[in-house]
């Protein structure tokens, strides 16, 4: 499997703007340096990045859990990605995802010894091993 995307920018920066899409046409947004800077409406590198950690997280965790005998109810993945300026640049300097569970039958201990292994190995927590990610996980 290759996944697609492309990004444009016009104009010159930081007053240009530009729009990102997925090769699959089921995301399309507007991106600017005041949306990556500054926070408005449109998209940003880092918000995907973080929907991306959270959604394979969320699905590598179900893949575990199934296969273990504790197909979840629900399983709802929030992630902040923190990108800071440095001396050097900006730079991703972490990312923390939250877990909100909903999985019969299961106890605390090996619910959470799940969502770590499920963290850890998922492929966009391993793409982006030089960046530290947290996990706060709880049971609803």
């Amino acid at each position: 499997m290759i996944s697609s995307a492309k990004a444009i920018w016009h104009g010159r920066f930081p007053e240009g703007e530009g729009e990102m899409k997925t090769g699959s046409g089921a995301f399309e947004g507007a991106y600017s340096f005041k949306s990556r800077f500054e926070g408005n409406d449109a998209t940003n590198p880092e918000e995907l990045i973080g929907a991306a950690s959270a959604g394979c997280f969320a699905m590598a965790l179900s893949a575990l859990l199934s296969q273990n005998g504790f197909p979840p109810e629900s399983l709802e993945v929030g992630a902040k990605v923190e990108l800071l300026k440095r001396d050097a640049g900006f730079e991703i300097a972490k990312i923390e995802l939250s877990l909100d569970a909903k999985i019969p039958e299961i106890d605390e201990a090996k619910f959470l010894e799940f969502a770590k292994t499920a963290k850890a190995n998922c492929p966009v927590s391993k793409a982006l091993a030089g960046v530290p990610i947290s996990l706060t996980a709880k049971l609803v």
